[in-house]
């Protein structure tokens, strides 16, 4: 084979060769050739084509944009309202065992055309069985009659009418407990045991840190056991200051070491608790004056001396209130459990024979059903059916 044919075939084979090269690699490049709009050489740098997705089909979901969320809402602040007030109870919702003794009769009053002598026996009977006494009952409808009469009223219910305000009359008297001067003002409480005398102290202690005043407790009774306990009981609950002694301890010597710490301190109020022990008669009321007289010897005042009653001890209340009366110058009447048994007439008895308004009045067991005495509210309660 001379060197032409060798040329010719070396080119022939080449050709095959580009050919098959062609036919398996031509496709794949030119699939990764992009589409020729503008050179290369005349493209801006970092301009690069892509191709986009064809129309009837949407982008991938981690391709597209989320939707714009709105922002949340500013909470408002938590609306900031005052702790409610203590409900204090009311003579109507209380006073219901004492207001029987009057309904029945008052019914019947009214049930009548007319006031005849009849009348005034079922007046009487009724203000009698209340615990008014015989005394009080008396007078009390005689100055009624006169009304009556001077009026010229012929309806019973205006004598219903006639009676309620007599009695109002009869219990109005200045309220509140007095307080001195130049602090401490120190409040002496008397009273039998069993009257609840150490309580009283305890929620008379409570209203008054309630009102922003500062208290200090003197367990002044020495002799009764557990008593300085109970008052301690108190003195931490509400807050009070204590001062106590030892047991048998002279309660004189307590109150006034109370006193003075009060004085000391610049407390308002001494609450001072004493001994009420019935069996000795003589020495209790010699040990009261004797704390009265020692309890004024110091930097404060005694303005109150309160005697604590059991509503429920009915006539009995009346004469404790005699003894007490005659050993210290009560001042006022606190009367307890006015919500029990008690037949609420005791308070014409004591504010007719002794003439020592009544100042407070327990009714219930709460802290807060210690409530001033309100003359008005209390007789129209009686009343109410």
């Amino acid at each position: 084979m001379d060197l032409l044919e060798w040329i010719l075939l070396v080119v022939f084979l080449v050709a095959v060769a580009a050919a098959v090269a062609f036919a398996f690699v031509g496709p794949k490049a030119r699939d990764a050739t992009p589409e020729i709009g503008t050179p290369e050489e005349e493209r801006p740098p970092g301009d690069t084509l892509v191709a986009a997705p064809p129309e009837d089909r949407a982008p991938p979901e981690d391709l597209a944009p989320p939707e714009a969320e709105a922002p949340p809402e500013a909470e408002a602040p938590p609306e900031v309202t005052a702790p409610p007030e203590p409900v204090r109870p009311s003579f109507r919702d209380r006073l219901g065992r004492a207001r029987s003794a009057f309904t029945g009769y008052v019914g019947s009053i009214l049930s009548r055309s007319t006031i005849d002598d009849e009348t005034w026996d079922e007046l009487e009977e009724a203000l009698i069985r209340a615990d008014v006494g015989v005394g009080p009952t008396q007078e009390l409808l005689d100055s009624v009659r006169a009304t009556v009469k001077e009026r010229e009223i012929t309806e019973p219910i205006q004598l219903i009418e006639a009676i309620k305000d007599e009695m109002k009359a009869r219990l109005a008297a200045p309220v509140g407990l007095a307080r001195a001067d130049e602090p401490p003002s120190i409040w002496l409480f008397v009273g039998v045991n069993g009257v609840g005398k150490t309580t009283t102290i305890g929620k008379v202690g409570r209203r008054l840190i309630d009102d922003d005043t500062s208290v200090l407790m003197a367990a002044g009774d020495t002799f009764r056991a557990a008593a300085a306990e109970q008052l301690g009981m108190w003195a931490d609950r509400c807050g009070a200051e204590l001062v106590r002694g030892a047991e048998g301890a002279d309660p004189s010597s307590v109150i006034f070491d109370g006193v003075a710490k009060a004085a000391a301190q610049n407390i308002d109020v001494v609450l001072a608790d004493t001994a009420g022990r019935l069996h000795t008669k003589s020495n209790l009321m010699d040990e009261l004056s004797k704390v009265r007289r020692v309890a004024d010897k110091g930097e404060g005042s005694v303005v109150e001396v309160l005697l604590v009653l059991d509503a429920t001890t009915g006539q009995n209340g009346l004469n404790q209130a005699r003894m007490f009366t005659e050993a210290v110058e009560v001042t006022g009447v606190v009367l307890t459990k006015l919500d029990g048994s008690a037949k609420g007439g005791i308070v014409f008895a004591i504010a007719s024979d002794l003439g020592i308004p009544v100042k407070l009045v327990g009714l219930g067991e709460g802290a807060d059903d210690l409530i001033d005495f309100d003359a008005d509210a209390f007789v129209d309660a009686l009343f109410e059916a």
